[in-house]
């Protein structure tokens, strides 16, 4: 089903002044937020402010389609932008998170060289926060990666790919 979309025919359709092929999908210009449920918001926004620098908007943001029962807190990295919208449900039974179910795995941030990798385990070790350190590997391509876990138990990684 289609709704809201022009369905292409052809090589080319316009809509509202922009030119799609029919076989490409359209663009996106950027990561815009990552958005978990957690058990715990307050402690989690506490935790995403200590360890990655995030600054929380002062308003709380309602669920999409302004659904009752939970609010997000809403963080920014002031420096990269990136966003974090932390989710809170009255019905969220609190148990950890698992990448073995079904939705999230983990999420990953680009660093921009390799040695920040370091930086960021020496970070981590200070704040006390279990992480594997540097992983450098050459399989199946190579790259380098620092694991470690939230509150909720969702896995971040910080990754460094060589262009």
């Amino acid at each position: 089903m289609v709704t809201g979309r022009v369905q292409l025919r052809g090589a080319e359709a316009k809509e509202g002044g922009a030119v799609a092929e029919s076989a490409m999908a359209p663009s996106v210009s950027a990561y815009h937020h990552f958005a978990p449920t957690v058990s715990d918001v307050e402690a989690s926004a506490q935790w995403y402010e200590r360890v990655f620098g995030m600054t929380r908007l002062p308003v709380v943001f309602p669920h999409h389609g302004g659904e009752k029962g939970g609010y997000a807190v809403v963080l920014m990295e002031p420096r990269s932008g990136i966003v974090l919208g932390l989710h809170h449900h009255d019905t969220n039974p609190g148990q950890p998170f698992d990448e073995r179910r079904t939705g999230l795995d983990h999420m990953s941030f680009s660093v921009a060289g390799r040695a920040d990798l370091d930086a960021w385990a020496g970070w981590l070790d200070s704040l006390g926060v279990e992480n594997s350190g540097v992983v450098d590997t050459g399989d199946p391509l190579p790259y380098s990666v620092v694991v470690f876990r939230d509150p909720d138990n969702i896995q971040l990684e910080l990754f460094y790919m060589a262009g």
